[in-house]
């Protein structure tokens, strides 16, 4: 069936590939990736599977099904990209490399008892998207959900932060900053206070913790006091309890700048918090072993393996069903994810032989699962 499954990948190859870099010249952003969730699931739809557009009414979200074994396994494809930095996480690559899986699988899914399932999931860089799909009922009764994410090295074990993301938006009062300045309320000024405050808070802060963010807005000309200013803000911790317990003090930073101007402060959040993630072993035991097996080769901890810290909504998914989310090398360092030389890596050889090879142990660790006894209710 492992055979079966690779010349599957194999076969579409050209097409996994040619998928792949379609998505990385034409980036699209958190819940606007339109072209990108009807371009994702073509090869599918040719390939038989039974394809939902708007899946469970998310417009850039789709779902697609082919077999009708009793084990369920799930394929993330996730497609958005970053404001400014295009394809710099290597979504293209994801989406093409689950895309891939569920092909191997669907080549053995009679003989192997499975459903196939491929989940596109937009709005990953911030927006939750695999949070707002699992409050619409996606995922009930996964065995096993997955995908492969690009990194500078290949590292088996996800151990993402949770993750809140907020926007912050300070309202003043504008006048002119020569002739009148006594008059403004000045909403720049306040995201100052407010980012002093939190480099002190840092302190204090577990060695584990991040605050981190962005000044997206904070005035129109030099010579108008700047009556708004709009930020989007990241707040990182170990768990979701501990995030819990960490934000009410980001808030007081916050609290601070408008205290000190006079402005009005309004905290949005822009998705529900991403969770940590709960690798199931099994599976991931299964993954390293195919991975070793097409001769990939894992990083020792250290520097290089960093990445796996990185946040992801699939860690919401990781609380709800079995799931892994490994890490899959391109050969970019020095250059690292979420830079415009990474992105640049995400097409070319060897940007190609990862989406080719995580297909293919992705697929390979479905025929693994499928084969294992199954686990007892409410076992992980």
């Amino acid at each position: 069936m492992k055979k079966a499954a690779r010349q599957a990948v194999d076969r579409r190859a050209e097409e996994l590939i040619g998928l792949s870099e379609r998505l990385h010249a034409d980036p699209e952003t958190a819940w606007e990736e339109h072209r990108a969730a009807a371009a994702v699931p073509e090869l599918l739809d040719r390939a038989g599977f039974d394809v939902t557009p708007s899946y469970l009414g998310l417009e850039t979200a789709f779902h697609a099904r082919i077999g009708s074994g009793p084990v369920r396994i799930a394929l993330c494809a996730e497609y958005d990209a970053l404001p400014g930095l295009g394809h710099a996480c290597g979504h293209n690559l994801i989406a093409a490399s689950s895309v891939g899986a569920a092909l191997g699988l669907a080549a053995v899914a009679d003989d192997a008892g499975l459903t196939v399932e491929v989940h596109g999931t937009p709005a990953e860089e911030g927006g939750g998207g695999k949070i707002e799909l699992l409050d619409r009922g996606a995922f009930a009764g996964v065995d096993l959900a997955m995908m492969v994410h690009p990194a500078p090295v290949d590292v088996a074990e996800a151990r993402p932060f949770a993750v809140s993301h907020s926007r912050i938006s300070y309202t003043g009062k504008s006048a002119h900053a020569a002739a009148y300045p006594e008059a403004g309320i000045n909403a720049a000024d306040a995201f100052t206070v407010a980012q002093v405050a939190i480099g002190l808070l840092r302190q204090q802060l577990p060695s584990s913790a991040r605050v981190h963010g962005v000044v997206t807005h904070a005035g129109d000309a030099p010579n108008a006091i700047p009556e708004r200013s709009t930020g989007r803000w990241y707040v990182r911790a170990e768990t979701l309890a501990e995030l819990a317990a960490l934000e009410p003090r980001v808030t007081r930073a916050f609290e601070a700048g408008a205290l000190a101007t006079g402005c009005e402060l309004r905290i949005e959040p822009e998705s529900k918090p991403y969770a940590e993630f709960r690798n199931d072993e099994t599976a991931l035991g299964h993954y390293r072993a195919n991975a070793l097996a097409l001769g990939r080769e894992f990083a020792p901890p250290g520097q290089a393996a960093r990445m796996n810290r990185a946040s992801t909504d699939m860690g919401n998914v990781s609380q709800v069903v079995p799931a892994i989310h490994p890490y899959i090398g391109i050969g970019s360092l020095p250059a690292t994810n979420h830079q415009h030389e990474f992105a640049a890596h995400c097409v070319g050889g060897t940007a190609q032989k990862a989406l080719l090879d995580g297909a293919i142990a992705l697929a390979w660790t479905g025929v693994d699962r499928a084969l294992a006894p199954r686990p007892r209710e409410g076992s992980r």
